[in-house]
């Protein structure tokens, strides 16, 4: 390393945690090219051309997920690629003799505004797909190959953002992490990373300038930092925290076939969240308690449409097979607040988390509803299924689904159709439902402690000006989960937590103080949980 390249230190956000050392390797966007061959006809057959490639390019990755989440991200941009709507005012802008970039570039601009600033949480979601599409679009009229950067070992990526498309393109095996100087840490691209273990640092304050490409770098995401030609110094203290953490990882895993017990002998049931099927894969169901929380919005968030009875059963049987006589927990459809679900979810709603979201949505559309409860019910037949409801505020809500559950048990027997009824629990989320929990006749209770959180100190999550006062264990909060775990204690009824608070172990020992005795976490960090739940006294 040559001593006279200063150290630089970039700031952002964790987006997805880990360590990683290597080299820079720049992605950064050229500029458009607006030169015309001056031939309309020619500048239309290359931009036929390129659709047709970026549509086969998607078209293979598509079939190469394992997820539907990230399925769907890339269907999306597969239906737009093929929108007549979308495409002709370019070919027409092509006829009059503009240059097929600068077409497009224009007209998908055009369409990300109108996205951005639409009313309906959908729309605005979706601008970054379409940022990500024109993206691809351009990369193949300018004549860049797809697999360019593939062929890197060992680099760092950094970029001004990252389409979720062009992430799931690259091959993570070869590339150490990412740093991006856009990007969000809720965004499409940071939930792929924190599935796939790719460390992932967004936002960073930076400028194309201050980078070097080739670079010597090490790329912290758990400090949320790039260093740039990292000094000896840097150097040694890293190498040392990555040998600690495996060494850490090495002595975790041996909790993992074991119960969670702790030093006192008291044994905590630690299951698993579900976020799609393809998450147990990489899980030894042995190694939990079942699974503590399936996310059901992937099943409607493509564009594939609403999923029917049989497409649901179909997954919800899947993961009670892989849980082998284990108790799975399916939470019925949590559309709205930050997960619109177009044709579903309400537009021009001005505050979303606080509108028609959770079981509020459901019961309003038995249409969607209905199914689910049937497929839910059948499944039931199946083995131990456990169904939760998200954001219920009052006790009417409970009692509505356990009337229709009974409606649609009544049907399913008339028309010959194994079916039961399985246990029917809420999450606490909503600040008054953790208030009045002696009211609610549920059969478990589950503290959903992100929402909780940001409910009770009026904080969103992802706002980084509030961060400070976005606190898990501010007294308030504790207090209301303290609360939930009494009654529950005192009426003989479970009590578990299944948000980010449960998978991590700076709030672990308070939460386990509280009398806790369930617990669901990310499927990365189980072997964590297990130990540090070993480690409490």
């Amino acid at each position: 390393m040559s001593t006279d390249r200063p150290e630089r230190i970039f700031e952002g956000k964790v987006a997805s945690p880990g360590l990683a050392a290597g080299h820079i390797r720049l992605a950064l966007r050229r500029p458009v090219a607006v030169v015309s061959t001056g031939d309309p006809a020619q500048e239309r057959r290359r931009f036929d051309a390129a659709l047709a490639v970026g549509a086969e390019s998607l078209g293979r990755l598509v079939k190469r997920q394992s997820d539907e989440a990230a399925a769907g991200m890339l269907e999306f941009q597969l239906a737009l690629i093929g929108d007549d709507e979308l495409i002709e005012p370019v070919r027409r802008a092509i006829s009059e003799g503009a240059a097929a970039a600068a077409a497009w570039s224009e007209a998908l601009g055009r369409q990300i505004a109108d996205y951005e600033a639409a009313d309906d949480a959908y729309f605005r979601a979706r601008a970054a797909d379409l940022a990500d599409l024109r993206e691809r679009v351009l990369s193949l009229l300018q004549g860049e190959t797809e697999d360019e950067a593939e062929t890197v070992e060992g680099a760092i990526l950094v970029a001004e953002d990252l389409g979720p498309s062009r992430f799931l393109e690259l091959d993570w095996g070869r590339w150490r992490g990412g740093a991006l100087m856009g990007g969000s840490v809720s965004g499409h691209v940071a939930i792929l990373a924190r599935a796939r273990g790719v460390p992932l640092v967004v936002g960073l304050d930076l400028s194309a300038a201050s980078l070097v490409a080739g670079a010597d770098a090490i790329l912290d995401a758990e400090k949320g930092r790039l260093v740039q030609y990292p000094l000896g110094a840097t150097r040694v203290a890293f190498s040392r925290r990555m040998a600690e953490r495996q060494s850490t990882a090495a002595a975790e895993a041996e909790f993992l076939p074991r119960p969670a017990t702790t030093r006192s002998g008291r044994i905590i049931a630690v299951a698993i969240n579900v976020d799609e099927p393809g998450a147990v894969r990489s899980v030894d169901p042995a190694h939990c308690d079942g699974i503590g929380l399936t996310r059901t919005e992937f099943l409607f968030s493509g564009p594939g449409g609403r999923p029917d009875e049989e497409r649901q059963l179909a997954i919800y049987g899947g993961l009670i097979a892989w849980a082998g006589g284990r108790p799975v927990t399916i939470r019925t459809l949590d559309a709205g607040g930050d997960k619109p679900i177009e044709g579903l979810t309400p537009e021009g709603e001005t505050n979303p988390f606080l509108g028609l979201r959770g079981i509020r949505l459901s019961l309003a559309r038995l249409d969607a509803f209905l199914p689910q409860l049937r497929a839910l019910a059948r499944a039931a037949a199946l083995g131990p299924l456990k169904v939760m409801l998200p954001m219920v505020t009052v006790p009417r809500e409970l009692e509505e689904t356990r009337h229709l559950f009974r409606d649609v048990l009544a049907e399913l027997g008339r028309a010959g159709l194994p079916a039961a009824m399985p246990k029917l629990g809420m999450m606490v989320e909503v600040p008054a439902a953790a208030l009045n929990v002696a009211r609610f006749e549920a059969d478990f209770f589950s503290i959903g402690s992100n929402d909780l959180v940001q409910y009770v100190t009026a904080t969103g999550r992802d706002c980084a000006a509030v961060s400070a006062l976005h606190d898990p264990l501010n007294p308030a909060v504790l207090e209301l989960i303290a609360r939930v775990v009494a009654h529950g204690r005192a009426r003989g009824i479970e009590v578990g937590l299944c948000g980010d608070m449960a998978s991590d172990n700076r709030y672990l020992p308070a939460l386990l103080d509280l009398g806790l005795g369930s617990l669901s976490v990310a499927p990365a960090r189980l072997a964590a949980v297990k130990a540090a739940i070993a480690h409490h006294g």
